[in-house]
């Protein structure tokens, strides 16, 4: 089986290794769709905070976004679940504590964390154990896209929930919108940034083509005023160079670099010279504007 692994920051490959096996309690679940999370570009950048108190050491396999169908069930576990389509909570509980018994697993003291703490193996792999207290029934009318979504959705939710927006309060919401900027580099003086923004522009289609809202940032201000809130402002920034850029640029296009080069928008040997670019530090890259918009909930 392969998978996705980080030995050290800044170096990771995809390597054969030996495939899952369910234990009591678990299935194991053949992966349709993974995500790569903030958390996991941190990881790779040595940047994340598990890595320095002792939650977690390379190698390491992330990936915690994902769905897949149910292959094999391990003792205990009703083969109904075997060719369901599920996603699944990344933090595994210990099931026994007084948090767990009182359904926040995800609080609990003595909680691994799928592709990221305890040692478990993520779901950026062929396939993925995972206990079947954790698992969620996908819908027909979820895609397989949608999804590997559902985890940040979900984080998404509870933060909503749990912030509780009570009147007199105020809410501030931020998301991207690539349609605004959509250049890598703002200053084509080269055949190096021309390429960055040809490769950008590569890298929109392709969103597009899976669905991607690149214009959802500017729709915020709407969305909080017909939420209902009051005074409602909103502001527009991103970065230009600086390591930040240059790490997400990089981790983007490896991510994506296959299915670039499958649909016809790019090659390999441009891919390459763009990263090689990168790394020689000759582009200040920008990142996809960011829409911080806010309002008050009236009373």
């Amino acid at each position: 089986m392969q998978a996705f692994v980080i030995t050290a920051p800044g170096q990771a490959s995809v390597e054969e290794v030996a495939p899952p096996l369910a234990g009591p309690g678990e299935v194991i679940v053949d992966v349709g769709r993974a995500g790569v999370c903030g958390t996991d570009v941190e990881f790779f950048t040595g940047e994340m905070q598990y890595l320095h108190n002792g939650l977690a050491s390379y190698p390491m396999r992330i990936g915690h976004e994902w769905m897949g169908s149910v292959s094999a069930a391990g003792e205990g576990v009703d083969r109904g679940w075997i060719g369901r389509r599920v996603t699944g909570d990344t933090m595994l509980g210990c099931g026994a504590c007084y948090r767990c018994r009182d359904g926040r697993h995800h609080v609990c003291a003595f909680r691994t964390e799928l592709g990221i703490s305890g040692g478990r193996p993520g779901a950026l792999a062929g396939q993925v154990a995972v206990p079947v207290t954790a698992l969620r029934k996908l819908p027909d009318q979820v895609d397989d896209l949608r999804g590997a979504l559902v985890e940040p959705g979900g984080n998404a939710l509870r933060a909503v929930r749990a912030a509780a927006l009570r009147p007199g309060g105020w809410l501030l919401v931020e998301d991207a919108d690539t349609e605004l900027q959509p250049l890598a580099c703002l200053d084509e003086s080269g055949p190096a940034q021309r390429r960055a923004n040809r490769l950008r522009r590569a890298f929109r289609e392709l969103m597009t083509r899976r669905g991607a809202d690149l214009r959802y940032g500017r729709t915020l201000p709407g969305a909080l005023r017909e939420a209902g809130l009051a005074d409602v402002a909103a502001a527009g920034s991103f970065p230009v160079g600086g390591a930040v850029c240059d790490r997400l640029e990089i981790a983007s296009m490896r991510q994506v670099r296959a299915e670039l080069v499958a649909a016809g928008l790019a090659d390999e040997a441009e891919i390459d010279a763009h990263i090689a670019a990168i790394d020689a530090g000759e582009l200040d890259l920008t990142l996809a504007p960011l829409v911080s918009a806010w309002g008050r909930r009236p009373g």
